[in-house]
């Protein structure tokens, strides 16, 4: 890729020019002098956009001899030091052993500290400071989430080889200065649609790992369709290895022993994700039509069905059956679910009455409710009546129609919350444009910049929907056409940082033409990761990428 330095020259202008909106301070993205003439990151060049930079002072560098120091001896936060040293050691090739800080906060030897303060203030339960120094880095934060997060600032303004798994060389050095963060929005989530095609626990804790990098704190999985059934029900036994066997295309399929199970949920916990759970009802249900004959209301059982069309399949409303089935299964999986929420879909039942669908979802929310867990839906429950607490997921996009958009808003007005997942915005499986290979277009193409440039604060203030229902966003992935890690990296990368930024960043910093910039100096940490990203021609990506 040639004139790479003179674009980046410009970039940087860029950035400095509108650092004042964009990052909170106008010299926070000024370069520092490393050692031998090497610049030092700037200090507010991440994804997701801090709330607050200072630049102040010279830079930090680890050098062999550092230790990473956890105050006390909090379980959570000796966790997230060995969770950073995991990543550090690798490239670094130090020691970077973990220690309990027994010197209450003293500065020296160049360390690592993490620093769990419940009293901290204005940090709330995911907040962190990050302040930075020739004498050591310290992280604050009131929760271990709060550190976590802020280790993925810490790692972000690490050189990008920093990700790799062999040995390279430094020097490894932090801008000096200090970054106050909070979350915009306490809900900033990705889906994954194992049902569709499967992907395994390992394939799962992957893109987890992925997700953390940028803030994301919900995975929701998709684990029901008319392709497949994805968990293990006990007490309905056939439902995952018949009508998990299958997936689009006629592949074998899989599904999630209870095990399995536990252990994604365990390993997103680890990275300070919940897991929310998805059974798609009344419709997309043919692989538990298929299972069970007696759940179909002329008690036949289709056949199992590997193609791409929705809005066939629905549950019989009319039988009791079905609501001992929606009872066992929603009762097994809040069982298995640390989580708050549990997302019983409802969309697209256009095989169901308008009469039938709101008596089914009335019974749903209250089995839902009745083992402790806040419902979650795809936004037409709002044409029933959602429950108090209920999130309702919105997904329609610029064609929605105005009545559609006025019921989401009678409901927000009565107190049900919103996340934001507009399908020709957030939607990772639309196609960039009409070339790119994999991925689905009836919402339209969706490059980088149309991901990030909306404001999930106002996009559906037109239709009457107040700011405050609004508590967050969402990144789904249908899996269509996505079989390997290597597909959901090439539709998820680069649009899901953007999406990221959006739950997270204060609106102030909103800006495409900073954020570009910002995201090409994520291409050197991708490429390190091994990340498969889509690069994008909006964005001026350097050259070793």
């Amino acid at each position: 890729m040639s004139g790479t330095a003179p674009r980046l020259a410009g970039s940087l202008l860029l950035v400095l020019a509108a650092g004042a909106s964009a990052l909170g301070a106008a010299g926070s993205v000024q370069a520092q002098p490393g050692p031998r003439g090497t610049a030092v990151r700037p200090l507010g060049q991440i994804v997701p956009a801090p709330a607050q930079v200072s630049p102040a002072g010279g830079p930090f560098t680890l050098t062999p001899s550092a230790r990473i120091r956890v105050e006390g001896d909090a379980r959570g936060t000796r966790q997230v030091g060995t969770y950073l040293a995991g990543l550090l050691r690798p490239s670094t090739g130090y020691a970077l052993p973990v220690v309990e800080d027994r010197g209450h906060g003293t500065k020296g030897g160049h360390d690592i500290r993490l620093a769990l303060t419940p009293a901290s203030g204005g940090l709330g339960t995911e907040g962190y400071r990050l302040d930075s120094g020739p004498d050591g880095v310290t992280l604050t934060a009131r929760t271990s989430a709060g550190l976590f997060h802020g280790v993925q600032t810490l790692r972000q303004l690490l050189p990008a080889p920093v990700e790799k798994r062999t040995r390279q060389s430094g020097p490894w050095q932090i801008a000096g200065g200090s970054i106050t963060d909070v979350p915009r929005y306490a809900y900033r989530g990705a889906m994954l649609d194992v049902s569709r095609h499967f992907f395994t626990a390992a394939q799962v804790e992957k893109y987890i790992d992925q997700l953390a990098l940028y803030k994301i704190n919900e995975l929701h999985l998709h684990l029901s369709d008319d392709q497949g059934w994805r968990i293990a029900i006990a007490s309905w036994p056939r439902l995952a290895p018949y009508g998990g066997s299958t997936e689009v295309g006629g592949g074998t399929g899989g599904y999630y022993t209870k095990a399995q199970y536990a252990q994604i949920v365990a390993y997103a916990a680890s990275r300070h994700l919940e897991v929310v759970p998805e059974i798609d009802m009344p419709s997309h249900t043919n692989a538990a039509l298929a299972s069970y004959a007696r759940l179909n209301c002329d008690g036949v059982a289709p056949p199992l069905y590997t193609g791409t069309e929705v809005g066939f399949s629905s549950l019989c409303v009319p039988k009791d059956v079905t609501y001992a089935f929606v009872d066992d299964v929603i009762r097994e999986l809040a069982a298995i679910t640390p989580g708050r929420y549990l997302h019983i879909g409802g969309d697209e039942a256009q095989s169901t009455s308008q009469a039938d669908y709101v008596s089914f979802m009335n019974r749903a929310q209250a089995v839902v409710q009745k083992y402790g867990k806040t419902v979650m839906g795809w936004h037409q429950i709002t044409s029933a009546r959602p429950v108090a607490g209920a999130v309702a997921e919105y997904w329609g996009y610029d064609d929605t129609g105005a009545a559609e958009r006025a019921q989401v808003a009678a409901a927000a007005k009565n107190g049900t919350r919103i996340v934001l997942a507009p399908a020709d915005r957030s939607y990772l499986d639309m196609k960039y444009d009409e070339n790119t290979e994999l991925g689905q277009d009836w919402a339209g193409t969706v490059e980088v910049n149309r991901s990030y440039d909306w404001d999930p604060g106002t996009y559906l203030a037109g239709a009457g929907v107040p700011s405050s229902a609004v508590i967050g966003v969402e990144a789904p992935l249908w899996t269509e056409t996505i079989v390997t890690n290597d597909d959901i990296e090439a539709m998820a990368f680069p649009r899901l940082p953007g999406i990221a930024e959006l739950g997270w960043s204060p609106e102030s910093t909103h800006d495409w033409n900073t954020y570009k910039v910002r995201l090409a100096a994520q291409g050197p940490r991708l490429t390190a990761l091994g990340v498969d990203f889509y690069h994008s021609p909006l964005v001026d990506w350097p050259a070793d990428t």
